[in-house]
């Protein structure tokens, strides 16, 4: 089975309970026009400790958490999640 992928990204939104809404960005090169592309996802992260705050920078680790919406937040984030 492969490894969880881990997703970094900036803390926007901290206005649930436990739960972060993480902004995860990745940069690019376009194949034909070799254009620098910026893609952005808001994905929501499961924070136990409730203790992410926005600007923060935090991760989501695995495909899903026992929420149907939310992924567990990473133990690599600088808030300590």
């Amino acid at each position: 089975m492969p490894d969880k992928k881990t997703r970094e990204g900036v803390v926007v939104s901290d206005k649930m309970t436990k739960t972060r809404v993480v902004l995860i960005e990745r940069v690019y090169r376009h194949p034909r026009y070799e254009r620098v592309v910026r893609r952005s996802k808001k994905l929501k992260a499961h924070d136990e400790t409730n203790t992410a705050t926005p600007a923060t920078s935090g991760s989501c680790d695995g495909p899903r958490s026992s929420r149907p919406t939310t992924r567990p937040m990473g133990a690599r984030s600088a808030t300590g999640c």
